[in-house]
C-alpha cells in the first residue's frame, strides 16, 4: 500500500497532468499556440492560408539570423553584428553584380564569403584576441554597417533579377523565403544534433574550461561557430534584399535584437549550454505573429510596442516556469541547494546583458565631432532614405558653389544621437547649423544651446519646437497631402476603397501629409478609407504592412503612402495589381519613385524637390552668418508628377 502511494505521484494525475507537463515542457510552443488562438478570435482574417504564409515570410529573415545566433548563444557567446553583416553581404552582392559587372553566381559567392569573413574576424577577436564576444561583435556591427554605407554611398542598389526570385513564390503560392527558412532550420538542427561541432558548442557553453581539458580545441571551434553565424547572416541579408529587389545599406538595423530575442524566447539561455533549432523557429514565429496580428487589428503603433514587449516577457516567464518545474528538489545544504541562486544569477546576467545591448545600441555610430574649422554643419535625421540623400546632395552642391565647407552627419533616426551631433557642432564653433530633426521636440534643447552660443540655426523639412530657428525651409506638406488626395480620387473616378500607409508616428511630416490628405478627401465622399497603418517611412515595413492589410482588404482600389519608400514597398506587395486594379500614390518625388511613375506601377508622386530644400537651407544659413534677417518659413512648392509629366520633371 505504501509502495502504491509512493508511486502515484509519478503519474501525476494522468491525462491532465500529462497535458500540463507537455505545456510546461514546451513553453515557447504554448505561447505561440495561445497567440494564434487569440489572433484568430480577434481577427477573422488571421487564420487563413495566405496570411499564415505571410507570417512565415515575415519571420524568415529573423529566423535565419536567429539560427546563426543560436550557435553562438549555445556556446555561451553573443553576436550583435548579424544585422549589419546581413546588410553588408546584400550590398556586396548588389554592388558587385550591377556596378562592377561580376557574374551573379560569383556575386552570390562573394556575398556569402563576406558574411563568413565577418564571422571569422569575430571568432578571431573572441578566441585569440580574448575580447568579450559582446565587445567584438559590437565593433563588427559598426564596421559592417559603415562598409555597407561606403560601398552603396547611402543609396539603395538594385538587386539582380535572378537573385530577386528568392523573394518570389513557387507555383504562385509557396514563398521561397519560407523554403529557405525551413532549409536553414533543418541545417541548424543537423549541425546541433548530429555533428561534432554541434556537440562541441554545448560542451563549450556548459563549461568552457572543462571542454578544453577534455581535449576540445576551443579556439578553433569558436572560429567555426562565429563563421557559421556570419554565413547565416549573409543568407538572411540576401533573402531580405531579394524581397525588396534592392540592397538597402541600412537594412536589418535592429534585427540582431530580434534574433537574440527569438533564440531566448525559444528556450535558450544566455549563459550557454542550451538551445535548439525548433525553439528558435518558434521564437521567430512569435514575433512575426505579433506584428502581423497587430497590423490586422489596426492597433496603434504606440501600443504595438507595449504589447510586443509584454508578450515576449510572458513567453520567457513561461519558459522559466518550465525550467523550475523540471528541477529536482534538493535539501538545503546539499551540493544542489545553490541551484536556485545559480538560476537567479543566470536571469540577472541575461537582464544585464540585454540592458547593456540596448544601452550600447542607443549610442552606436555616434558621429565624429565636427572639425573646428568647418563653416556649416548639416544634421540629417537619416540617410537610409533617398529623400534625405537628395537633401544632402542639394546642400553639398550649394556649398561647393559658394566655396564653403559642409559637414554632414547621419542621426540614423536616433534623437539622442542627433543631440550629440548638434552639441558637437555647437562646441566646434561652426558658423551655422542646418538641422533636419529626428523629432521636433527632442531637438529643442540642443538647438537652444546653439542659440545661447549665438550660432544661427536653420531647420529643413521639419521644424524645431521650443527653440529659435533663423528659418524653416520646408515643403508645404499639407498642400501636398491635398494634391495627393485629389490625384488618387480622380484616378479612381471618385469612388472606391483605399488604405493609407502612414509615416513615422509623431513626426510633423506624417502629421501634415495625413491632415492634408484627409482634408482633400472630403471633396470625394465616394472614397472610403478602410485602413490606416504606420510603416515608418520604410520600404521593408511598407511591404510587410501592405501584405498584412491585403489579407483584411483584398479588394482595395487604391493606396496613399506618405512617402515613396513605403509606396514602393506597397507596390512590391501588390505585384501585378499595382498600376492596374490598384492605384498607388506616393510622396517625395525620389529617383526610385519617379522611375516607378515612369514604369506605370506608381500612378503619381507628390514631388517635394528635396535637392531644392537642401540648396535653399544652405543659402539661408550663409545669409544668417552674414547677419541678414532670414527669419520665417520658406515654402518650397510641391508638384504632382504622373506618367504624363514625369519626363519634364527636374526635381
Amino acid at each position: 500500500m505504501a509502495t502504491d502511494t509512493l508511486k502515484k505521484p509519478t503519474g501525476a494525475g494522468g491525462a491532465p497532468g500529462g497535458l500540463r507537463r507537455l505545456l510546461l515542457d514546451n513553453g515557447a510552443l504554448t505561447a505561440l499556440i495561445v497567440l494564434v488562438i487569440a489572433m484568430s478570435a480577434l481577427s477573422g482574417d488571421f487564420l487563413t492560408a495566405d496570411n499564415l504564409l505571410n507570417v512565415g515570410v515575415q519571420a524568415a529573415v529573423t529566423a535565419i539570423l536567429a539560427f546563426g545566433v543560436t550557435f553562438v548563444i549555445v556556446s555561451a557567446g553573443i553576436d550583435l553584428s548579424v544585422g549589419s553583416v546581413a546588410a553588408l553581404s546584400a550590398t556586396v552582392l548588389a554592388w558587385s553584380a550591377t556596378s562592377q559587372g561580376v557574374p551573379v553566381v560569383l556575386a552570390v559567392v562573394l556575398a556569402i564569403a563576406t558574411g563568413i569573413a565577418c564571422g571569422l574576424v569575430n571568432g578571431f577577436l573572441v578566441s585569440y584576441g580574448k575580447l568579450p564576444s559582446f565587445i567584438a561583435t559590437l565593433a563588427m556591427l559598426s564596421v559592417a554597417r559603415g562598409l555597407s554605407l561606403v560601398i552603396s554611398q547611402g543609396s539603395p542598389i538594385p538587386f539582380p533579377d535572378s537573385v530577386s526570385h528568392l523573394g518570389d513564390t513557387l507555383g504562385g503560392w509557396l514563398p521561397v523565403p519560407v523554403l529557405v527558412m525551413v532549409a536553414m532550420g533543418l541545417l541548424t538542427a543537423f549541425v546541433l544534433g548530429r555533428t561534432y561541432i554541434g556537440r562541441s558548442m554545448y560542451a563549450i557553453g556548459g563549461n568552457e574550461e572543462a571542454a578544453r581539458l577534455s581535449g576540445l580545441r576551443v579556439k578553433k571551434q569558436k572560429l567555426a561557430i562565429y563563421a557559421l553565424s556570419g554565413l547565416f547572416a549573409a543568407a538572411a541579408g540576401i533573402v531580405l534584399a531579394a524581397r525588396l529587389s534592392s540592397a538597402q545599406p541600412q537594412a536589418a538595423q535592429g534585427y540582431e535584437l530580434d534574433a537574440i530575442a527569438a533564440v531566448v524566447i525559444g528556450g535558450a539561455s544566455l549563459a550557454g549550454g542550451t538551445g535548439k533549432a525548433s525553439g528558435t523557429l518558434i521564437g521567430a514565429l512569435i514575433l512575426a505573429v505579433l506584428r502581423n496580428g497587430l497590423n490586422l487589428l489596426s492597433v496603434s503603433a504606440f501600443w504595438q510596442q507595449v504589447v510586443i514587449g509584454v508578450v515576449i516577457a510572458l513567453a520567457v516567464l513561461l519558459d522559466t516556469l518550465r525550467r523550475k518545474a523540471g528541477a529536482t528538489p534538493v535539501a538545503a545544504g546539499t551540493p544542489g541547494a545553490g541551484g536556485g541562486k545559480k538560476q537567479a544569477a543566470t536571469y540577472v546576467l541575461a537582464a544585464v546583458v540585454a540592458a547593456a545591448v540596448v544601452g550600447a545600441m542607443s549610442f552606436l555610430h555616434n558621429g565624429s565631432p565636427a572639425a573646428r574649422n568647418e563653416r556649416i554643419g548639416l544634421s540629417l535625421s537619416t540617410l537610409n532614405n533617398p529623400f534625405f540623400v537628395q537633401i544632402r546632395a542639394g546642400a553639398e552642391e550649394e556649398a561647393r558653389k559658394r566655396g564653403v565647407d559642409l559637414t554632414v552627419t547621419d542621426a540614423q533616426n536616433d534623437a539622442s544621437q542627433q543631440a550629440n551631433q548638434l552639441q558637437n557642432f555647437t562646441s566646434g564653433g561652426l558658423g551655422a547649423i542646418v538641422v533636419n530633426p529626428v523629432d521636433s521636440d527632442a531637438a529643442g534643447p540642443s538647438v537652444r544651446s546653439a542659440n545661447r552660443s549665438g550660432i544661427p540655426v536653420v531647420a529643413v523639412d521639419r521644424g524645431v519646437n521650443e527653440a529659435e530657428t533663423d528659418a524653416l525651409v520646408a515643403s508645404d506638406n499639407v498642400a501636398g497631402g491635398r494634391q495627393g488626395a485629389k490625384a488618387l480620387a480622380e484616378k479612381l473616378g471618385g469612388r472606391g476603397t483605399i488604405v493609407i500607409l502612414q509615416g513615422q508616428a509623431g513626426t510633423s511630416a506624417s502629421r501634415e501629409r495625413g491632415a492634408g490628405f484627409a482634408e482633400g478627401l472630403k471633396d470625394y465622399p465616394g472614397i472610403k478609407v478602410v485602413a490606416k497603418q504606420p510603416a515608418d517611412f520604410d520600404r521593408t515595413k511598407g511591404l510587410d504592412v501592405m501584405t498584412n492589410l491585403l489579407q483584411a482588404h483584398p479588394d482595395v482600389d487604391g493606396v496613399f503612402a506618405e512617402n515613396d519608400e513605403m509606396a514602393l514597398g506597397a507596390i512590391k506587395a501588390l505585384g501585378a495589381k499595382a498600376g492596374t486594379s490598384v492605384q498607388v500614390v506616393g510622396f517625395d518625388g525620389t529617383p526610385d519613385g519617379l522611375k516607378a511613375v515612369e514604369a506605370g506601377t506608381l500612378y503619381a508622386s507628390v514631388a517635394q524637390q528635396p535637392r531644392e530644400l537642401g540648396r535653399i537651407a544652405v543659402d539661408n544659413a550663409l545669409r544668417a552668418i552674414e547677419g541678414e534677417k532670414v527669419s520665417g518659413t520658406v515654402k518650397v512648392p510641391v508638384k504632382v508628377v504622373t506618367k504624363e509629366n514625369v519626363a519634364g520633371f527636374g526635381g
